[in-house]
Order: structure tokens, then sequence, then C-alpha cells
């Protein structure tokens, strides 16, 4: 195999890895649940990135000689770690399956659970997106450095791709295995944890920008070992948000606590 299949091979699994296990997470979550006809609006989200992002790439060509916008950037994923924590918590307060069902058959609930539906959609879209124009750029710079689009370049492109569909089928057989309970813990704790990392790389695009400062932390290899963003600024937003997460847990568990006492 030469170089241009394992360079193209590598873009896509690098930048397509973490959107296709926040969707298939969220996958299996639907499945198990037996929210199966929420699927097609996650999916639909997907392929619609893609569109979206083929466009954004053509778009930064014309208009930003090639180059993709780092604020731009930055906005998605903090738009995107949103609806992470937002499915997230929806995910955690909903882990008691006999209360969740109970919840179900409340207007008010189902109502939510529709607003859910569509910002799993959301997220979906979102999560494709945010490095789906890079994506698109980095191949057509390969390309462009390559010789063109040739055979390897494809074959790479096939292989990553297929890569991915393995995995993703490998995820969903895991979870069918998995209690509903657990299996909503683990979406939930993902994506909390890929929220957590969206919002340091963003805040790193508006550092890149000179928006914000840039405090680096000491004896940070291990931080940029896991994609950590290795600042004070990004760690000191990320405790907020876990410290924000968990005080509104408490409350709203001291709520589902007392409103199951009256019942």
């Amino acid at each position: 195999m030469g170089g241009t299949f394992i360079q193209a091979a590598m873009i896509l699994l690098r930048e397509g890895l973490e959107a296709m296990l926040v969707i298939a997470a969220l996958a299996a979550y639907l499945d198990k649940a037996g929210a199966r006809s929420r699927l097609p609006a996650l999916y639909g989200g997907a392929v619609l990135a893609i569109g979206a992002s083929l466009i954004a790439a053509f778009l930064f060509a014309m208009y930003n000689g090639g180059e993709h916008n780092d604020l731009i950037e930055g906005i998605t994923m903090l738009v995107a770690a949103g609806l992470m924590l937002y499915v997230s918590g929806w995910l955690l307060v909903r882990q008691d399956q006999a209360a969740y069902q109970r919840m179900l058959k409340e207007q008010a609930d189902v109502a939510l659970a529709k607003s859910t539906g569509i910002a799993v959609a959301l997220l979906a879209f979102l999560a494709v997106f945010r490095e789906g124009a890079e994506t698109v750029l980095f191949i057509h710079a390969l390309a462009g450095s390559s010789g063109g689009y040739s055979l390897q370049l494809v074959a790479g492109l096939i292989g990553a791709a297929l890569a991915l569909a393995v995995i993703f089928v490998f995820i969903n057989i895991i979870a069918r295995k998995i209690p509903l309970r657990p299996l909503f813990l683990i979406t939930s704790a993902f994506l909390f944890l890929m929220a957590l990392k969206f919002i340091g790389q963003a805040l790193q695009e508006f550092q890149e920008q000179q928006l914000i400062s840039f405090t680096e932390i000491k004896n940070n290899g291990w931080m940029e070992a896991v994609g950590l963003n290795p600042t004070w600024e990004a760690l000191s937003a990320q405790l907020v948000v876990i410290v924000l997460a968990a005080l509104t847990y408490l409350i709203l568990s001291r709520r589902h606590s007392a409103a199951t006492k009256q019942a």
C-alpha cells in the first residue's frame, strides 16, 4: 500500500471517528429504548451534514483560499457541546426504566421526548459537520499534491469508510446485549465526556484567533496525548461545566425523589 492510500485512510479515520462514535452511541440508545422511529432523523442529520460539508468546503475554497474558518468551527463545537450536554442529562435523568415509562405517559414528557428527537438530529448534523468540511479540504489538498484522485486515494477512503462501518455495527451489536439502564448511563457519560472535549477544542480555536488568552499547563503531555486542550482557560471552563452539571443533577434527583414519594 502506498503513502497516498495510508494518508487518505488516516484523514477520514481521524476526522470521522468521533462523529461516528457519537452517532453510533445515539443509534444504539434509540434502538434499545424502543425509539427506532427517530433513527431516520438521526441518520438524516448526518447525511445533511455531509452535503453541508461539501458546500462549506467549496465556499472555503472559493472565498478563503481553501482554509477553514477557526471562528465558525469553534462556534459549531460549542453548539454541539451544548446539545451533547442536553442529551446526556436527558438520558441520565431517565436511567430508571420504570420511571421513564411513567413519565412518557405524561403529555409534557411526550413533548420533551419529541424535542429530544430534534436535538438528536441536530447533534448528528453538528457531529458530522464539525469535521466534514475540513475533511473534504484535507482530501482535496492531498489529491492536489499526489496527482489527483488516484486509485490509491479512493481505495484509502473506501477502506476507512468500511472500518468506520465495522466499528458502528460492532457498537450496536454490543449495545443490544446491554440492559437499558446501563446503556443510558454509558451513553450519557460518553456524550458528557465528548462535550467537555468539544468545549476545550472550541476554546483552542478561539485562542488561535487570539480572542481569549492562552495559559499553558505545565507537564501537559498526557493531555495532548488524549486530545485535550492543555491550557488553564479550557480546564477552568470544563470544571465549571462539571460543577454546574453535578448541581443540576442533584436538583433534578431531589425533585424526582419528592415526586415519587408524593405518588
